[in-house]
């Protein structure tokens, strides 16, 4: 890249409460701009606790409309407030029973600009993530942000390489990677597939995981958020 941008991620633990945690993530990025940020990240289905660590129904209640839907009608005004890019990954509701692990990203000027929806969907102690979400279906979108070429995969995602291929050929210049991944073999990977990723496409990435053991389960959140350049430099 011949230019600069500040970027941002954004690893928390989860608050209690789904207004609590959105208001967390709204002062994160009021912190992130003010010391300069132009683009920030928050972490996988980033208002709620990571609920796949148990299958309840309940938690479909988590679910909204994409773009038109509370949250991301707040974080656009946020936006348009701060002058920055956002990312926002989400549960998404498209319609009564059909529901998709998501990505929003808005622009620094507020607008909506597309949705990546999550490809991959493990379904395994700790991840029961296909009782909750069905298999993307929008492809790998490119999004043009005022601060370049975005593109978004999504957690499991990153342990296939088409996508990280696909948003490369695209033209990204930035990957983020937003997670809720814990301690096991994971933590091996988490510092080689982004690196590796980083390096094979010629992109920046920036990979975002929670923080902390939730009471849903015993699934430890170790953090360890992490920007990587082209050379897999940390």
């Amino acid at each position: 890249m011949s230019r600069v941008i500040r970027a941002a991620l954004f690893q928390t633990a989860w608050t209690g409460d789904k207004e609590s945690m959105i208001q967390v993530h709204e002062q994160a990025a009021r912190d992130a701009a003010a010391q300069g940020a132009q683009v920030l990240c928050f972490q996988e289905l980033f208002y709620g606790p990571y609920f796949c660590q148990v299958q309840d129904k309940a938690f479909y209640e988590y679910a909204e409309q994409i773009p038109d839907g509370p949250i991301v009608k707040r974080f656009q005004s946020l936006a348009k407030e701060l002058g920055i890019v956002l990312i926002l990954p989400m549960y998404e509701e498209e319609q009564p029973g059909v529901l998709y692990n998501t990505a929003a990203v808005i622009d620094a000027d507020g607008s909506y600009l597309g949705k990546y929806r999550k490809h991959h969907i493990p379904q395994v102690p700790g991840f029961w993530e296909k009782f909750y979400f069905r298999p993307g279906n929008l492809g790998w979108p490119i999004f043009d942000t005022k601060v370049g070429k975005i593109g978004v995969y999504i957690c499991y995602d990153r342990h296939f390489p088409e996508g990280w291929r696909a948003l490369g050929l695209a033209g990204a210049e930035i990957v983020f990677n937003p997670s809720a991944t814990s301690r096991g073999l994971s933590a091996y990977l988490w510092q080689l597939e982004q690196p590796a990723a980083a390096v094979a496409n010629e992109y920046f990435v920036g990979a975002i995981n929670r923080v902390g053991v939730e009471e849903l389960g015993d699934n430890d959140f170790y953090g360890t958020t992490y920007f990587v350049d082209p050379e897999a430099q940390f």
